[in-house]
């Protein structure tokens, strides 16, 4: 049992203005962290609890699956980044720091590098497959916009697995062990989650989950299906094919001119026609090569899409000289008669009716048909999906939310162990890559989560596994020595049921209590008062329900044991 009068714990009334959204505004205010410095957090002893109650949940889990834990120095090599590829690709989102000798290093944001080289030298022989071994750990990348508390931060707590088999059998095996903790991990920390299909970003590989906690301030769109449970985030959605609806014409190409009109919008508007009938043109760089991309002008390039069917090319943006040289002025190009490669979205497929730029200043083209008119190198699934579009499953209209991504797990199978050259022994002695899979828990991030998934408006509502503490004794009379000694033996004797106290002994109005004990938010709470006493017991109520209940000293022990059971 802690007292608050021995605590490092001060309660706000107000959030600072730089929190944001609800569970930041509540850590902040119920004393669970302080800000450091702009994304860089300071725990204090109640948030810290809490971490640490989610980190022994994690453990269990990942035990029970069969993981071992490690520990990685966060001080990296920049010899190993380079060998991945990765020192160039993850760019200005790492910290790169140099020694005395002028040697590089990386403070980790990941740790695929350093495990894979761990495996290499390690493992040998197929006996020894599979292999999964894991660390808990401090990451840090430098984000541009470092925001939301422990959502979004420049230091951050990870727990990061990774899985080390002789072939896809056992990867998808591996998977999913990983994928079942994972369930049941959230599900102890109190958190409701939706696995959701994802893109595999920097960290490559072919196929991810993500772990999503909806909630209204997420950071990513998740596209969701209710008649068949289809979801995905946004980045990674698919939807189901479908034709133009501006096809069947073959009307000859009409140039009409459009001066000053360079968007989409602005063309639509000063032709009188629907924004579907525009064609939006993209000139964009693939390895540094040109291309151009065509999507329905009121949708948006998805480039992670076209990334994949340019088989993990980088895409960047093309500077202006780049755009004039292949095709036009910025604002009025089109496909027609261009002679770098072309891709359109599979929704143009069949368009004979559309309207996109002449390649020439404030000029456009009508009646326009793809097929006839333009060289499209091939059609694909090109855009961002959204609410309303087809589910690619079952055809029904997908949903839009919002979510916060708090675990990850990927298949990565043999780009690190090629990079790295992993290798192990078969059963015939030959040597073979390892096939590696990935699984990532934002630990630091979940924390905050699960307030912002439980709170009302009174503050935090802790579920009774993590909770920094499960009893908020209220001690009403501090200075009645009766009341201050039945107080002390119930805190016995639920310390002795294993049950953790957290005693409010200050000499404060009972109604600052009362608030501070709802803001905090641990499950139950228990007042401890002469007037109460005097009518039979202590007063006991959930932190999830309105109404108390009187139970005598006898009996109170026993009845909190059975509500957090």
């Amino acid at each position: 049992m802690i007292r608050w009068t021995q605590a490092l714990l001060n309660t706000l009334r107000e959030a600072p203005q730089d929190a944001e959204i609800v569970s930041h505004k509540l850590m902040i205010r119920a004393g669970m962290m302080r800000k450091l410095g702009g994304g860089l957090y300071t725990y204090m002893p109640l948030g810290f609890r809490a971490l640490r109650k989610i980190e022994a949940i994690i453990r269990e889990e990942m035990e029970r699956a069969g993981a071992q834990e490690t520990l990685f120095p966060i001080l990296q090599p920049a010899e190993l980044w380079k060998q991945s590829g990765r020192w160039e690709t993850m760019g200005n989102g790492m910290f790169r720091v140099r020694d005395r000798k002028e040697a590089w290093y990386v403070l980790t944001p990941t740790a695929e590098e350093a495990f894979t080289a761990l495996a290499k030298n390690e493992i040998a022989s197929y006996r020894q497959l599979p292999c999964i071994i894991y660390q808990m750990q401090d990451k840090f990348r430098d984000e541009i916009r470092p925001r939301f508390g422990l959502i979004r931060g420049k230091e951050f707590i990870m727990k990061d697995a990774y899985s080390f088999d002789a072939d896809d059998a056992g990867a998808d095996r591996s998977y999913r062990a990983m994928y079942d903790a994972y369930v049941r991990i959230f599900k102890r920390v109190g958190l409701a989650v939706k696995p959701v299909e994802a893109d595999t970003g920097d960290i490559g590989g072919n196929f991810s989950h993500e772990f999503m906690v909806f909630a209204a301030s997420g950071e990513d769109g998740i596209l969701n299906c209710e008649a068949c449970g289809y979801a995905a985030n946004q980045e990674r959605a698919e939807r189901q094919e479908s034709a133009s609806e501006f096809g069947g014409k073959d009307d000859a190409i009409v140039r009409v001119a459009t001066p000053g009109k360079h968007s989409c919008e602005e063309v639509a508007a000063f032709l009188e026609k629907p924004l579907t009938q525009v064609v939006k043109s993209l000139v964009v760089l693939a390895d540094g090569d040109p291309i151009m991309v065509l999507v329905p002008g009121d949708r948006e390039l998805n480039e992670l899409k076209l990334r994949r069917v340019l088989g993990g090319a980088k895409i960047e943006p093309a500077d202006e000289t780049t755009v004039v040289r292949v095709a036009g002025p910025c604002g009025s190009i089109g496909p027609v008669g261009v002679e770098i490669p072309v891709y359109a979205d599979q929704s143009l497929k069949g368009a004979a009716d559309v309207i996109v730029g002449a390649n020439a200043e404030g000029v456009h083209l009508l009646h326009v048909s793809l097929a006839r008119d333009a060289h499209i190198t091939s059609y694909e699934d090109l855009v961002i999906v959204a609410q309303g579009d087809a589910c690619p499953h079952c055809g029904k209209p997908l949903g839009l939310c919002r979510g916060t991504e708090v675990g990850q797990c990927f298949k990565l199978g043999q780009k690190y162990s090629k990079a790295f050259g992993a290798t192990f022994l078969d059963e015939t002695g030959a040597p073979r890559l390892l096939t590696m899979g990935c699984y990532g828990i934002g630990v630091s991030r979940t924390l905050q989560a699960i307030v912002e998934q439980n709170n009302d408006e009174n503050g935090i509502m802790w579920p009774a596994s993590v909770a920094p503490y499960q009893v908020a004794l209220l001690l009403l009379d501090p200075d009645n020595a009766e009341v201050t000694a039945k107080a002390e033996a119930l805190a016995a004797d639920l310390e002795a049921r294993g049950i953790d106290v957290f005693m409010d002994d200050r000499a404060e109005r009972p109604g600052v209590k009362f608030k501070d004990a709802d803001l905090i938010g641990l499950p139950v709470r228990v007042v401890a008062g002469a007037k109460g006493l005097s009518k039979g017991g202590f007063e006991i109520r959930r932190r999830t329900e309105k109404e108390s209940v009187i139970v005598s000293p006898e009996q109170a022990a026993e009845t909190i044991a059975q509500w957090l059971k």
